[in-house]
């Protein structure tokens, strides 16, 4: 698989990343087999994506702690591994985010937190260091915590060699600057499909400028994009999907009428609708890494064989084309 570097750190990964938020199974993703899980990881691996993404909160803990049982069976240096911090629900310090599963959650990027999110995710994950260590999201509150003094120990922790580089995610593009200045920033996670592409109006820009990787989340919204939800599919309350503005009844058939229309693309690529917009997403920019998330073999199967597809440029634009067709079609701006 095709290799990218992330940012200026020196470390190269494939340009599909596996993400492990549903391997965390809980209300978000529903019940889980972790065995299957675990095979998954696995067999990521020997399909040549070698960049695992977790973080802290997904599951509370769940998904680390598959992804470290994962890691038991394989040799350390063979992955990628990132995960998240800033999120906690150990006390009410920072600032209240969300609240599930019997959890009030905070947003909380300060040192003290960090620091203790940090030891907690080593000891979970079975690892004495991690390959990318990224801030999960950022205070509401602009320079509650400034973040001068999160880059300072994020900047302590790699000289400690316990992270390899530093990321951030859900940033704003002042908040962005605020990282690159403090220290080295060499990556930033974004949610970005073909329907949803605000990273490219700001922050992409300055990523291609600074030589800051940018690693997009959801490239096939949550599913959508696969094309096998039905017009009438509707999102168990609390569940990852619902409330989603793609994923709303009358989007979802104006959203399976565009993939319909691609039906010539995927007999001339001999490919799936997932491949298509997992290719699309990773031809932005070469700045960009793919994750995309997967907790079955035949889904990480599937997507491993995205980046081999040879999709023209002129496809490229069409697809887009198709998409931006859509998007002025619907009344309301799709959110993040």
């Amino acid at each position: 698989m095709e290799k990218r570097e992330i940012g200026r750190s020196g470390i190269m990964a494939g340009g599909i990343g596996l993400g492990a938020w549903a391997i965390g199974g809980g209300l978000w993703w529903g019940d889980n087999d972790d065995r299957m899980s675990i095979d998954t990881i696995h067999r990521a691996l020997e399909l040549g994506i070698n960049w695992v993404d977790t973080a802290r909160v997904y599951g509370f803990g769940h998904s680390e702690e598959v992804v470290g049982k994962a890691l038991k069976k394989i040799s350390r240096e063979k992955v990628i591994l990132s995960t998240k911090c800033g999120i906690q629900w150990y006390d009410k310090n920072g600032e209240y985010h969300f609240s599930r599963e019997g959890h009030d959650v905070y947003r909380d990027p300060s040192p003290k937190a960090i620091r203790r999110d940090l030891e907690l995710s080593l000891k979970t994950l079975g690892t004495d260091y991690i390959d990318v260590y990224y801030t999960h999201w950022q205070c509401k509150t602009y320079g509650l915590v400034p973040v001068a003094e999160t880059m300072g120990e994020l900047m302590r922790m790699k000289e400690e060699g316990k992270i390899r580089a530093i990321g951030a995610s859900n940033v704003d593009l002042k908040v962005l600057k605020d990282y690159a200045d403090a220290g080295q920033l060499d990556v930033i996670q974004e949610k970005l499909s073909i329907l949803d592409r605000k990273p490219e109006v700001e922050l992409l820009p300055f990523c291609e400028e600074h030589g800051i990787s940018l690693q997009t989340y959801s490239p096939i919204e949550q599913g959508l994009l696969a094309g096998k939800a039905s017009d009438d599919y509707v999102a168990k309350p609390g569940e990852v999907r619902d409330g989603k503005f793609w994923w709303k009844n009358e989007n979802i058939r104006q959203v399976n009428r565009m993939l319909a229309g691609w039906k010539d693309l995927t007999e001339k690529y001999h490919c799936t609708l997932a491949n298509l917009c997992v290719k699309w997403n990773s031809m932005v920019s070469p700045q960009i890494h793919v994750l995309c998330g997967a907790r079955k073999l035949s889904q990480i199967e599937d997507t491993a064989k995205s980046l081999d597809i040879g999709l023209t440029q002129e496809d490229f634009l069409r697809m887009k084309a198709d998409a931006d067709a859509l998007i002025s079609r619907c009344t309301t701006t799709p959110l993040a």
